[in-house]
C-alpha cells in the first residue's frame, strides 16, 4: 500500500468522520446538440466546462452529443447553458434496446438513432395486454382436456 495510500486512506477516514458535510456525488449529463463543425465542438465544450461542478466535457462529433461529468451536475443547468449556445439541442433521448420493453414500436423506433439505441418512451405507451374474457381462455385450457365446449 506505501505511504501514499496510507496518507490517503486517513485523509479519506477523517473527512468522512467531519458531521453534517455530505459527500458529493459525480454525475453524468447527456445532451443531444446540433453541432457542425470542429468550431462549434469547440465552443460547446468552452460553454459546458463553465457550468458549476462540471470536471469533464466530452464531445462526439458524429452522435452529435456532448457529455458533462461532474460533482453534483444537474440536467436542467448544463441544458440551459447549452441553450445559450443558440444550437438546437435536447436532453439526450436515446437508450440501448435492450433496455426498452418494446423497442420496435412507433414511438421508440428512431431512424437517426445511433445504433443499438432507440428512443426513451414513457411506460404509458408500452403495449398492454388486451382485456379478454375469461371464458374465452378457459374454454380451450390445456389442463382440462374435456373443457373444450366446441366439439
Amino acid at each position: 500500500m506505501g505511504i501514499q495510500g496510507t496518507l490517503e486512506y486517513l485523509s479519506d477516514v477523517l473527512s468522512s468522520a467531519k458531521k453534517g458535510k455530505k459527500k458529493k456525488q459525480m454525475q453524468t449529463v447527456a445532451i443531444k446538440i446540433r453541432m457542425d463543425c470542429e468550431g462549434c465542438a469547440r465552443k460547446v465544450k468552452s460553454v459546458l466546462s463553465g457550468v458549476k461542478g462540471a470536471k469533464s466535457v466530452d464531445i462526439d462529433l458524429k452522435q452529435q452529443k456532448a457529455t458533462v461529468i461532474g460533482y453534483n451536475v444537474e440536467a436542467k443547468k448544463v441544458l440551459k447553458a447549452a441553450q445559450s449556445t443558440k444550437k438546437k439541442c435536447e436532453l439526450w433521448p436515446y437508450v440501448p434496446y435492450n433496455l426498452v420493453a418494446h423497442p420496435y414500436i412507433s414511438q421508440a423506433y428512431d431512424k437517426k438513432a445511433p445504433p443499438n439505441m432507440v428512443r426513451k418512451v414513457a411506460d404509458t405507451s408500452n403495449i398492454t395486454e388486451t382485456a379478454m374474457d375469461d371464458r374465452y381462455t378457459v374454454m380451450f385450457s390445456d389442463d382440462n382436456p374435456n373443457a373444450c365446449s366446441i366439439m
